[in-house]
This record gives C-alpha cells, sequence and structure tokens, in this order.
C-alpha cells in the first residue's frame, strides 16, 4: 500500500489519516477529498508532470498550506489516487481466483500479474506517469510489493531471485515505457501483452 514517511509520523496517501489510528477532522475530510477531486481532474486534462501545487490549491479552492499540510508534491496526490486500483491487485495476488491468485503456474500467474498492470497504466496512465516516473517509482509501497510478487513466482519456478532479474521482469511496465509503446509506437495493449507473455514463458518456462 502507499503511505508515505513524512517528518510527523507515517501518512496514509489515500485517506490521509495517520498510521497511528488517530481520526481525521470533518473539515480535514472534506479538504482532502477537495484536493483529489481537483488534482485528478487537473491530470485528466492535460500532462499530470506539468501541474503544480498551486493549480491544484486554486481548483480545489483550499490554500496552500492546507495542500502542503498533507502532501508534499503533486506526485504524493497521485500515488494516493492510484493507491486504490493498485490495492485491489495486491488483494487478488494474495488471495484472489488463479491465475493471478494462487493455484496457477509460475509462468502463468506472472502474465496475469502483467495483464492486470496494463490494465492499471490503460486507464490511468496519467496518474501513474504523475506518481511512478523516474527514481519515484522504486520507491512506492506498490513497487516493493511487486517485487516480492516476482520473487517469490521465481522461487517457485526454481529460478535464482537475483536483484537484477526481478528488476528486469518489472521494468517493462514503467509508465514512462508504456507511454511511449502506446502513443509514440502506436502498440495496443493486447500487442503490450502478448510482448510480456512472450517474456514470461521465456523466463519462467524455458530456463536452464
Amino acid at each position: 500500500m502507499a503511505s508515505a514517511d513524512l517528518r510527523d509520523g507515517r501518512i496514509d496517501l489515500l485517506t490521509g489519516q495517520p498510521v497511528s489510528g488517530r481520526v481525521e477532522r470533518a473539515d480535514a475530510a472534506r479538504n482532502r477529498r477537495k484536493v483529489l477531486m481537483a488534482a485528478q481532474a487537473l491530470f485528466a486534462r492535460r500532462d499530470p508532470r506539468s501541474v503544480t501545487m498551486d493549480e491544484i490549491a486554486r481548483e480545489a479552492g483550499v490554500g496552500r498550506a492546507t495542500l502542503y499540510r498533507r502532501y508534499p508534491d503533486p506526485a504524493a496526490i497521485a500515488t494516493a489516487l492510484l493507491d486504490e486500483h493498485e490495492r485491489r491487485v495486491q488483494e487478488q495476488l494474495l488471495s484472489g481466483d488463479p491465475p493471478l491468485g494462487p493455484g496457477a503456474s509460475p509462468a502463468d500467474r506472472l502474465i496475469a500479474f502483467y495483464e492486470a498492470l496494463v490494465d492499471i497504466l490503460e486507464q490511468h496512465l496519467p496518474l501513474t506517469l504523475s506518481a511512478e516516473t523516474g527514481p519515484r517509482r522504486f520507491q512506492t509501497g506498490a513497487y516493493g510489493f511487486w517485487r516480492t510478487h516476482i520473487s517469490t513466482l521465481l522461487a517457485e519456478a526454481g529460478l535464482s531471485a537475483t536483484e537484477a532479474l526481478v528488476d528486469l521482469l518489472l521494468a517493462p511496465l514503467a509508465p514512462d515505457l508504456y507511454e511511449h509503446l502506446r502513443h509514440q509506437r502506436g502498440l495496443t495493449p493486447e500487442q503490450i501483452v502478448d510482448g510480456l507473455r512472450i517474456l514470461a514463458h521465456q523466463v519462467l518456462t524455458t530456463h536452464p
């Protein structure tokens, strides 16, 4: 799950509440909803990487101090919006039906995982571009969860879960690469999944 380790405590980016369990005030909850709705609208209208905190504050009708008290930058807001979608996939990986959930072969589970993440990228590309591009991608809680899942699949397939191999299998899911494949190369999501399916089979079923 996505949370930010801020200096005054750990904050859940989706709910805006401290992990310590303190109850969020009603006015704070209203402001949080306004910020998330405003940011989502801005991210949908234009390149999210160009959206500023001042623009989000104006769109939401809140002060800059209110905005910065909860979120350090636009990427943190994008992470909060994206977290709900990634959480669903995480739950399915742990206890859902195969092949995404337990019970299928490692190769089939990796393919199902790729399909689920491609679906998130396709539906929420502006959010992923803002929240998970560049170094930020490797700092999210979701990326750590994906790494653990890939490591488990590699171990089940009898492969040494080297650090390099785990990250290399996640590399094709980088939002900026997906944007390039979709909008510069003109590939469809189905074509991208077909390539990932070949990769999964090559790594998990044809290794020495």
